[in-house]
């Protein structure tokens, strides 16, 4: 039986690894298996050598001795996926751009290392183990804390030249005119569509119209969060279901011009604001796609993604055994 290989998702709040067994049977039903998961919390203010230690720590701790024949890294940040390097991030990981994220792995266990953009490492297990399984391709859209889009075409991951293929949530949206977005521009669909983006966005039309939060039962409490915003827009509350409508509706519009460029076999839903579940907004996605998509590819399948939190480190570990940096 083949060695296991090593998986890490080094994201902004918690490092995650397992050890990923059987991709060598990705041919038959039943999907490759995780096994020893554990996770820590990212030190993600203390900078990049901090991160990388306490991945490495629970990289050791993960294998206990075990040998592995590869292994995997699904990050943040736009990644160089020929030498492992981080050449952008946000600053919710500090210090992380620059990084070489491959190299210490290389060093501590002498195997074949290859990192990807956490949501290319999503889209390719999803693709080969979730929702795009058997198909040709497959578009994934992540609409969460931040919105991202990945293409896996043929059971490969399209990462782009400079390995930033994907950023749907940087697509101008009329919506979104005059919108701050996190990349610093302002008009992307990020800025008003993502979890925190609906947020914002409700709390300007309660403020526009104090009234519109006067069915929840106390209107002078805005939702802080995603979680408050959706039992908000289940009570009734005007502000978040006109917020989740336009966010749904924007959405989709980009959603139904990808498919007009890309025209994949299906499309697979996941994030924060996808899974929540709340109907206005499901219904405005459906809106924008028909408002937009050609109708050739109007029909084009929108389930939820069905991997679940295995998606990333399945694909981090089928790239890690693909194409590996060495």
């Amino acid at each position: 039986m083949p060695d296991p290989v090593l998986a890490l998702d080094l994201g902004g709040t918690k490092i995650r690894a397992a050890l990923v067994h059987g991709l060598d049977a990705v041919e038959v039903e039943t999907a490759p298996r995780l096994e020893h998961v554990a996770e820590v919390p990212t030190p993600a203010a203390e900078g990049a050598a901090a991160i990388l230690g306490a991945a490495l720590d629970l990289a050791e701790r993960v294998c206990e001795g075990t040998a592995v024949q590869a292994v995997g890294i699904s990050s943040a940040g736009v990644v160089d996926v020929e030498d492992g390097r981080i050449t952008h991030a946000t600053d919710s990981l500090t210090g992380w751009a620059g990084t070489a994220v491959t190299t210490p792995f290389m060093e501590r266990f002498g195997v074949p290392v290859a990192a990807l953009n956490d949501v290319h490492a999503h889209g390719l297990g999803e693709a080969r183990f979730g929702t795009g399984r058997g198909r040709g391709s497959l578009l994934l859209m992540a609409v969460g804390t931040g919105i991202g889009g990945r293409q896996v075409q043929g059971g490969t991951v399209v990462v782009g030249a400079r390995g930033a293929a994907g950023h749907v949530g940087h697509v101008p949206v009329p919506e979104a005119e005059g919108v701050p977005c996190p990349c610093g521009r302002t008009g992307h669909l990020e800025g008003l569509a993502s979890g925190p983006g609906v947020v914002r966005l409700a709390a300007r039309l309660r403020t526009a119209d104090p009234a519109s939060g006067a069915s929840s039962p106390d209107p002078s409490a805005a939702p802080r969060d995603g979680r408050e915003l959706a039992a908000a827009a289940v009570r009734g509350d005007r502000a978040a279901l006109e917020a989740y409508r336009l966010a749904g509706r924007a959405t989709g519009r980009v959603l139904g011009a990808l498919l007009n460029v890309l025209d994949p076999d299906v499309v697979a839903l996941t994030g924060g604001v996808a899974d929540a579940g709340v109907t206005v907004w499901l219904e405005a996605l459906a809106a924008g796609i028909a408002e937009e998509a050609m109708d050739v590819v109007a029909a084009t399948p929108v389930p939820p993604a069905s991997a679940g939190s295995q998606a990333a480190p399945l694909g981090a570990a089928v790239r890690a055994v693909e194409v590996p940096v060495r």
